[in-house]
């Protein structure tokens, strides 16, 4: 079965060919980052407006790289939620007309269930059941993963994700968007021991999260300094560590309470390299294993969602002639598959 997948939950327009014996055929991304970046964030009806534009084009050159004819795709997988209304509208509509006019099924993915099963697109992919910790531009949570659909929030954010919080730190400290990476690059430079950060809820039981209030320290640490260059990079290399430290922290107490060393780290800040460093030790010194995506599948993609749509397409799912697109979409309301 050969899965086309479309991803346009916000601020990337993503387009891939999935076949279920040969694997990743063909994909291909568009980043809206110079778009958005003079107003410092995204713009929801520019992001939508320009998945209108790059949508088809992007989905002719997967299938040219495919070297496939629309008579060879046999199913079409689109993000349908949780996202950003217009821009989910986008993709939805295109995949289920797409759908309806080659007489194939088409299914309603969730963008974070796309981010759980992205490691299954590598060549050594973790086995059920596993702990993903999910971290991206709006999601931060651990959730025990039993299987396809089959999935438990063990912990969530109350506020700020932690993508959120890196960039709203990163933008209060002068820095370009988008400014999580910028922040991660700068905090390399950073001294580790002159600021010292909280860890948020590290101090009372359970796994949720909190950030804002480090994104506040940050910021009093900020105007308390000179502001110089030097002490932007130590407030960086401070509020890093203590995220770092914080979800660290977590992974561990979710494999004490589950029982599970196997962790999947997926999502936009999967690909901090602090984080893969420190995540790794500690599942070594746990005597498991952590799983990523390559970078490229970090970031919001088409590859992870027709991944996603095959597993379930391939159980029977499907959906009806209807546009589905959910902005807020609990992952433990998926059916299993």
């Amino acid at each position: 079965m050969r899965v086309l997948g479309i991803e346009t939950s916000c601020d990337e327009t993503g387009v891939a060919l999935y076949d279920g014996e040969g694997g990743l055929m063909a994909h291909a991304l568009y980043s809206q980052i110079p778009l958005h970046a003079r107003y410092g964030g995204v713009v929801p009806e520019l992001a939508s407006r320009d998945h209108v534009r790059k949508l088809l084009p992007l989905l002719h050159k997967v299938l040219d790289e495919a070297g496939v004819e629309s008579t060879g795709i046999n199913g079409v997988a689109y993000t349908a939620g949780p996202g950003l209304v217009g821009a989910l509208l986008v993709g939805t509509l295109t995949g289920r007309a797409l759908a309806w006019s080659m007489g194939v099924p088409a299914i309603a993915v969730h963008h974070m269930e796309g981010h759980l099963l992205a490691p299954m697109l590598e060549p050594d992919p973790p086995e059920f059941p596993f702990l993903a910790l999910l971290v991206s531009g709006g999601h931060s949570m651990l959730v025990e993963v039993s299987g396809v659909g089959r999935y438990q929030v063990l912990g969530d954010s109350i506020d700020d994700a932690v993508g959120e919080a890196f960039d709203k730190t990163a933008k209060l400290l002068g820095l370009s968007y988008p400014g999580g990476p910028v922040l991660s690059e700068l905090a390399r430079q950073g001294d580790p021991g002159r600021f010292t950060f909280p860890r948020p809820m590290t101090d009372r039981p359970g796994l949720d999260f909190s950030f804002s209030g480090l994104k506040t320290f940050a910021l009093n640490t900020w105007r308390d300094s000179e502001q110089t260059d030097k002490d932007r990079a130590d407030i960086a290399r401070a509020f890093e560590d203590a995220v770092v430290d914080t979800m660290a922290i977590k992974c561990r107490r979710a494999v004490a309470q589950t029982g599970i060393y196997s962790l999947v780290v997926a999502g936009g800040v999967g690909a901090n390299r602090t984080l893969r460093e420190r995540l790794a030790g500690l599942m070594d010194r746990e005597g498991g294993r952590v799983y990523y995506p390559r970078p490229e599948f970090c970031t919001d993609n088409g590859a992870m969602i027709a991944y996603a749509g095959y597993r379930r397409l391939q159980a029977g799912q499907s959906e009806p002639l209807s546009v589905k697109a959910m902005p807020r979409w609990s992952l433990e309301e998926l059916e299993p598959a």
